[in-house]
């Protein structure tokens, strides 16, 4: 049988979360910046008050938008060739865009900034990773100018992948570039439309905040119909109550909110229930994302996103390390198998440490390993006559004498890849033979397999009109100004958050 899915919750703490989250959408509700989407909330009956910018939310509001949510929904990639399905049943893994350094043993720290050749590597890997279905912008390039590094980084997806790709919902100008360089490459806007080939990732801000900047690109995704994350990244003890419970209360209402704003937007468009939520480490106020309590959350996250019958995205394989060490090992392999288990549809972060601020290309082809490990895992075990074998155990154990072993059998030919997991990358030969080939740990091996890959892959070929398209669109980008951002976007400077400390002086 397969293993049996982890479970943090009973149905009267789910109903309890679910009842309290309902009266705090509509006693308290949730500050929303924009004016226009305040109103919008207003026509559906939601009381407003623009002041506070606060929107309280009906329960019947909330029921009534919840029943358009499609349960189920693909991800393709740029030119249609490759798909997932997502739902309350599967389960996929992906990266995370958040890394703005990367791992450099040539440098001092072993750490530098990443820069645009890492995130095209990136890439690559996983479009030769048969374990990671899809990419964001992985690694953030601190050699590109700031107001082009989403068309950069989608124009280098175009070339370097046939899989599904991801950002963040940076503003309605951001998003319908996205938008219009994959319908470029698929020929139309109805055939993404039919067809997504991107999903946009909203956080709204803890606590009970919907930032003008995403509600912006939301809108814009919606649109186009290309799936939404909708997860927040609340901290317990700081952005949100240090109880579990009160935490997962909260951010509850943070994902509801933006999953009804997006049907309001367009009805039925599709969406993940998703949370990147944590711990603050309470001695040194630092997030502690590799703590076992995010294992805890995601496994309650499975379980509210099953509830509401929606496809459900969070993270695994998540760590506090600063180096590829032991605790770097631990924390990812039992994050990611809490949100495996748990049965979380898409799970994101692989290749990332330090809480995802730095990124590693080994790391890219040893969470390629470890989920498949953890994909055997829960699977289970299968157990048929066929599978128990009785006549196999009779010939080789009255056979002995005759040199009779289970490895001459056809019954271990026929299931050594069904029921074993073979891992590349781990070394289980003696010692002995572990020195003659070098005496290389896994951080070695797993650097020999990335010059491998990227050594034998070849830039995909894109049409010569297409090429010339979104060359174009590209430079029409960089003609941009910090200011035409900020003006389409109705907001403020301060409103606009650069990675890694940025500011407008740096772009």
């Amino acid at each position: 049988m397969k293993l049996t899915q982890f479970s943090v919750l009973d149905k009267n703490e789910i109903e309890l979360i679910h009842d309290s989250t309902l009266h705090l959408l509509e006693d308290v509700g949730i500050k929303i910046d924009d004016e226009n989407t305040r109103e919008l909330f207003k026509e559906h009956g939601a009381i407003v008050n623009n002041q506070t910018h606060f929107v309280k939310i009906p329960e019947a509001l909330v029921k009534e938008q919840l029943k358009l949510v499609p349960e189920s929904f693909k991800l393709f990639g740029p030119d249609g060739t490759y798909n997932i399905k997502l739902n309350t049943e599967s389960i996929h893994f992906a990266t995370l865009g958040a890394a703005v350094k990367i791992f450099d043993p040539s440098k001092k720290n072993n750490i530098r900034k990443s820069i645009l050749q890492d995130n095209i590597n990136n890439l690559r890997l996983v479009d030769k990773l048969e374990n990671i279905s899809c990419s964001q912008i992985d690694l953030w390039p601190s050699d590109t100018k700031y107001t082009t590094i989403h068309v950069v980084c989608i124009y280098n997806w175009l070339k370097n992948s046939h899989k599904p790709y991801g950002h963040g919902c940076f503003g309605k100008l951001v998003s319908e570039d996205s938008i219009k360089m994959a319908s470029i490459v698929a020929r139309g806007e109805q055939e993404i439309i039919k067809n997504p080939r991107l999903f946009g990732i909203f956080n709204p801000t803890s606590p009970l905040h919907l930032p003008k900047i995403m509600t912006n690109g939301l809108e814009v995704f919606t649109k186009y119909r290309q799936p939404i994350v909708i997860a927040p990244e609340a901290l317990a003890g700081t952005s949100a109550p240090i109880t579990l419970a009160g935490l997962l209360t909260q951010t509850n209402a943070e994902i509801l909110s933006g999953i009804i704003l997006a049907q309001l937007y367009h009805p039925r468009a599709p969406v993940f229930y998703g949370s990147v939520s944590h711990t603050t480490d309470m001695r040194s106020g630092n997030s502690a994302m590799g703590a076992i309590e995010t294992g805890l959350i995601t496994a309650a996250v499975a379980q509210l996103a099953r509830y509401y019958r929606i496809p459900s995205r969070s993270i695994g394989a998540v760590t506090d390390s600063k180096t590829l060490d032991m605790q770097n090992g631990l924390e990812r392999f039992q994050t990611l198998l809490f949100a495996a288990n748990a049965g979380i549809n898409f799970i994101t972060c692989a290749s990332t440490y330090e809480a995802t601020l730095a990124g590693a290309l080994e790391l890219t082809v040893i969470d390629n390993e470890l989920i498949g490990m953890v994909k055997r895992a829960i699977e289970g075990i299968k157990v048929t006559d066929d599978t128990i074998g009785l006549d196999v155990i009779e010939k080789v154990a009255t056979n002995l004498d005759k040199g009779a072993t289970f490895l001459g059998e056809s019954h271990t030919r026929n299931y050594l890849k069904k029921e074993l997991y073979i891992p590349e990358l781990s070394d289980r030969n003696r010692r002995s033979s572990w020195q003659k080939s070098g005496s290389k740990d896994l951080i070695v091996k797993a650097k020999e397999k990335v010059d491998r890959l990227l050594k034998d892959f070849t830039e995909y070929k894109i049409e010569e009109d297409i090429e010339k398209e979104l060359q174009n669109y590209v430079e029409l980008v960089s003609k941009r100004t910090y200011e035409d951002y900020t003006k389409i976007e109705n907001i403020g400077k301060s409103n606009i958050r650069f990675p890694d400390g940025k500011d407008s002086s740096n772009i």
